[in-house]
């Protein structure tokens, strides 16, 4: 893979994970737009690998003072919502566990059917009007500190639909926080903090498939690498700027970008048959 092709995908996996635009929706279609061969299994888990650390690095503080929290240890230290909500750690544990049941049921079908530019086009206009509506109904009256069982889990089963490329994890997590009333920067923060397992899951099950495979594929340690500090130095800077706009500012943006990217997909796909 040339280094230029690896920073690229790096930068194009960074912006789009955390942002509501689905980042398995421009993975899939940048080779085919670009005329690229598919950047294959070794790649992908160095860009896993790359945004698992983001998010780990970024909320740090949250995770350690909720596994505290968690396991009983109280401290002042801890944010608001940790000693607010103390079974959180374990209402998130159990919000996982359908994108890790429905992501191992559908793989197949995920990585064939699902993956057709036809399909990504049709869910990111789908979930783009889904963001906008949840963005405008929403009471935006809760924050993380206060969520029950109930809305851990509706958001938790709202993110197995993730595993369809073109939905986009944050996105469909956030506009279903939205709709259990949360505030725009709880909800993405509540989103980041439930995407780190199910990021850490996906990497873990990749480096599995990649070391059956035979490990390191030659050539690859170098844009591996890149792939690794890219995708995770980008994710650190999106997270922290896509919260601060959203202290201020509504989802718009973002539901524009998913129709008409859409629509262009779709459009493209039509007249160009892909080649996926």
């Amino acid at each position: 893979m040339p280094l230029y092709q690896a920073i690229l995908l790096a930068l194009l996996q960074g912006f789009t994970e955390f942002l509501p635009i689905s980042s398995s929706a421009h993975l899939a279609l940048c080779p085919w737009l670009l005329g690229w061969e598919d950047q294959g299994l070794t790649f992908d888990i160095a860009l896993h690998l790359g945004t698992l650390l983001a998010v780990l690095a970024y909320f740090a503080r949250d995770w350690t003072f909720l596994l505290l929290r968690g396991f009983g240890v109280h401290s002042p230290k801890a944010p608001a919502y940790v000693n607010e909500n103390p079974q959180l750690l374990w209402h998130l544990a159990a919000a996982t566990l359908p994108v890790g049941v429905v992501g191992l049921l559908l793989k197949d079908m995920v990585e064939t059917v699902l993956r057709s530019p036809f399909s990504i086009g049709f869910m990111l206009i789908a979930v783009g009007l889904l963001i906008g509506y949840a963005d405008r109904r929403g009471t935006r009256n809760k924050q993380i500190g206060s969520m029950s069982f109930a809305d851990t889990l509706t958001i938790g089963i709202a993110q197995a639909l993730a595993v369809v490329p073109g939905t986009s994890r944050s996105g469909i997590t956030i506009a279903t926080a939205l709709l259990r009333n949360l505030d725009r920067e709880s909800a993405a923060r509540f989103s980041f903090l439930l995407s780190t397992p199910a990021i850490g899951g996906a990497a873990l099950k990749a480096f599995y498939d990649m070391t059956k495979a035979g490990g390191l594929e030659p050539g690859m340690a170098a844009p591996f690498l890149i792939g690794i500090l890219v995708s995770g130095v980008t994710g650190i800077l999106v997270i922290a700027l896509f919260l601060r706009y959203l202290r201020r500012n509504t989802l718009r943006f973002f539901v524009l970008y998913r129709v008409i990217f859409g629509i262009i997909i779709v459009l493209l796909a039509y007249f160009r048959p892909p080649a996926l």
